[in-house]
Order: structure tokens, then sequence, then C-alpha cells
């Protein structure tokens, strides 16, 4: 299968939005002084307000993994911005940000309506006049000026917003267009209306992808950690051929791209359903790799992505351990996975139940991974040491340090309970410990 072909992005339209109307001199004095109050909080304002765009619009809130550049988008917006304000700039003479531009096509190649980008926008444009409505209250200018440095801070707002639209528009529209007629993603719409159990006809799906439905499944989410757009495609599908020879499937694995970066695939093993060991397969420098558990039938088909899926969203939870492959069954994943839909009572009950081990240091960390590994080998002194390759009374110190007094501390919290805070800290780290 063939990637998509690379493809310009549209050249911004005339802007059709009305030029904000001159300022006095005082006014754009004060409205200069408003942008660098604002840059100093810049920051702050971004991560706030794209954590309210992913709460607010479901369908954003969707793609979790593309939340870090959501962010960038917000920011390179309100850097724009402020820097129009900061320095009394036309909005024609700007040039549309890239990574606002960036993260429109990303979300046209998933699907994601316009509409969402235009509530995205407006809903941004309402909460940063908020906060330049308490930044010029708090200067205690006179009625008339106050009004004044208002209204002009909302012309500028409200121009730069009505042009950007427009173009990120044009682009969100394109880029969809190209997107669904590129060649090797033909089979998206029926991987998908499959996948949603739309009613889609088994035999219809087979005849058009080639691939049969009665069999034993394994789905794998591949994604692109290079910022080469031109490449991240072909790599990843010469990586899923690659863990397909590895595991020597049945047959060609079927497979969707579901942006420039990320791919969806199902490998096809028959009657066989095959052990697989993630630590054992094919790895590359530049792809990343989240995998189900096999599964047969439509309804393994479905099962098996939604197991990849949700290793997915471990592997990608912010300033979380880039690990190569995560498997659902993995180890400790099919609970993590549902614990980081809810990443801030997680960390609570992280905090509850490890106490000091949940620190992110050094020293807590060495104790999180002596007790962990403790754990796991059914509470044995003598086999930790073997695998950590210590010696046995540094195990018992080091257990003995991290479990406290019997019955205070964290040794008053069951073996469940610690066992799998500590695989949370595991898969999750900084993003859980304080």
């Amino acid at each position: 299968m063939n990637s998509p072909d690379e493809q310009s992005t549209p050249g911004p339209r005339p802007r059709l939005a009305r030029a904000p109307a001159p300022a006095e001199t005082e006014v754009l004095d004060i409205v200069a002084g408003v942008a660098r109050r604002l840059d100093s909080q810049q920051a702050e304002i971004t991560h706030a307000m794209s954590a309210l765009l992913a709460r607010e619009i479901d369908e954003l809130n969707e793609n979790p993994e593309l939340f870090e550049l959501m962010e960038a988008s917000v920011h390179s917006n309100i850097s724009t911005i402020i820097h129009v304000l900061a320095n009394d700039i036309p909005v024609e003479h700007l040039q549309p940000p890239t990574a606002a531009v960036e993260y429109v096509l990303r979300l046209a190649q998933r699907d994601v309506s316009s509409h969402a980008v235009a509530r995205a926008y407006h809903m941004g444009q309402d909460d940063l006049m908020k906060i330049c409505y308490d930044e010029v209250h708090a200067l205690e200018l006179s009625a008339p000026l106050t009004l004044a440095v208002l209204k002009h801070l909302s012309d500028v707002v409200f121009s730069y917003i009505d042009w950007i639209t427009l173009y990120v528009f044009e682009a969100h529209e394109q880029e969809r267009q190209r997107w669904i007629g590129a060649q090797g993603n033909v089979h998206s719409s029926t991987i998908h209306g499959l996948l949603e159990d739309t009613g889609s006809d088994p035999g219809q799906f087979e005849a058009e992808t080639q691939y049969r439905l009665e069999q034993n499944h394994v789905a794998i989410i591949a994604w692109s950690t290079t910022r080469d757009d031109s490449a991240s495609l072909n790599s990843l599908y010469r990586y899923v051929r690659d863990v397909a020879a590895h595991l020597t499937t049945d047959s060609a694995p079927i497979v969707t791209a579901i942006d420039r970066n990320t791919i969806w695939a199902w490998m096809p093993f028959g009657s066989r359903r095959p052990a697989i060991d993630s630590a054992t397969l094919p790895t590359d420098t530049n792809v990343r790799a989240a995998i189900g558990l096999p599964a047969h039938g439509i309804a393994g088909f479905r099962r098996s992505h939604e197991q990849a899926r949700a290793a997915y969203s471990v592997a990608n939870v912010p300033n979380t351990p880039a690990r190569p492959i995560v498997s659902f069954g993995d180890r400790g994943v099919a609970v993590v996975s549902l614990l980081s839909e809810n990443l801030e009572s997680t960390r609570a009950w992280v905090w509850e139940v490890l106490g000091p081990l949940a620190e992110n240091t050094d020293q807590a960390a060495t104790l999180r991974t002596t007790l962990s590994t403790y754990f796991a080998n059914g509470e044995s002194h003598l086999h930790t040491a073997q695998q950590m390759n210590l010696h046995r009374n540094t195990v018992k110190y080091r257990i003995t340090k991290a479990l406290g007094e019997p019955g205070t501390g964290i040794a008053g919290h069951s073996k469940l309970d610690l066992a799998l805070a500590l695989q949370v800290c595991e898969f999750l780290g900084p993003t859980v410990l304080r």
C-alpha cells in the first residue's frame, strides 16, 4: 500500500474580515502594556485554554495523542495575537502559524469536523477576551478610556480570529479531500464502518479488502516519532510488514492510514492463536507500536483493536517513559489503561498508597523498582537479588525501608494496591509522581 502523495497546503485566501478602526496613541500604548502582561503569562494561558478545549469539545478530546500538537497550535495563535497587540501590526501582514495549520491538517486526516475547529477558535477567543477584561479592569482607568481600550482589544482579536479561521477552514477542507482520495487509503471507510458496527456487510468487507474476518487477528497501532512526514508512512508500512514476517502471519496484514504519522493494522493468523512476546518483536528507532491480544472473528477484529488503542493511550500519556512497543498483554497495561483515563484521580490514589515512594526522586525510584521486582518474584528476597544483580541483604534493606513499620505508612495498604500503584508509576512516570 502506497503512502498518500504530499501536497502543499493552500495559500491564504483574500481576507474578508474588517480591519480594526485606528486607535489613539494612548490606547495603543495601554494595549501594548496589556500584551506584555499577557506575554508573561503565556505558558499558563496556553495550558489552561488547551485543557478547556479538550474538556468542552468532545471531538478534540477523542484524540488525546494530539493534545501536545493542540497546545502548540494554541500557543502559536496566542503568541501571534500578543505580537499583533504589542506592535500594532495589521492582520493582513501576518502568515498563518505553522503549528496551527499542522494541527488542523492532522484533524482533517482523522475526520474531525471543521465545526469542532470553529468551536475551538471561538471558545479560545472568548477565553482570551475574559483575560483581557481582567487585565484592563486591574488598571483602574477612566470609564471612557477603559471602553476605548476594550473596544480596540476586541476589534483586533476578532479580526485575527476571523482571518485565521478562513485560512484553516480552507486548509482543513483541502486536506480532507486529499486524504479521502489518497491512494492506499481506499479501505479506510470500510474498516471504520466495521469497527463502529454500522451494519457493514462482512461479505462486502472481505470482497473489497481481500481480508478474511473468520480467523484470529492481532491488531497493531504504529506511529512515527520522526518529523519527516514524507518518510513516515512508508516506514510505518515497512515496520508492519517486518512484524508480520516475524510472526509468520498466514497472509498480508490489512493496513489503513489514520494520519500522516499513524496507521492501524491487523495481522491474520487463520486458526492459529499466536503467543506474542512484545519484547521479541522487531523495533525501529523512528517507530513506536501498541498491540492488542489475539482474538477471533468480527468481534475479535474489533476487540483486539480496542486493546491496541488502550495500550496506545498508556504509551501516549504526556511525560511518560517512551517504550518502543506496548502490548495490552504486558503486565499491568490493561489496568493502567483504565486508570490513565482519569489522571487526576489516579495521581491522588498513587500518592495515598505509596506515600514517600511517590516522590519524583532517584532514591524513591530505586525503592519503587526494588519493591515492584520483589512483588513480581513472589516476595522472595533471593530471587529479587538475583534478578537485580544485588546482594540479598541490600534487597532486604531496601524492602524494609520502602515498606516502613508494619501496619503503618505504605505497609498498611494491601499488597495488591501497592503492586498496582507501582505498576502505574512504572508506566506513567512523572505524570503521577509528586
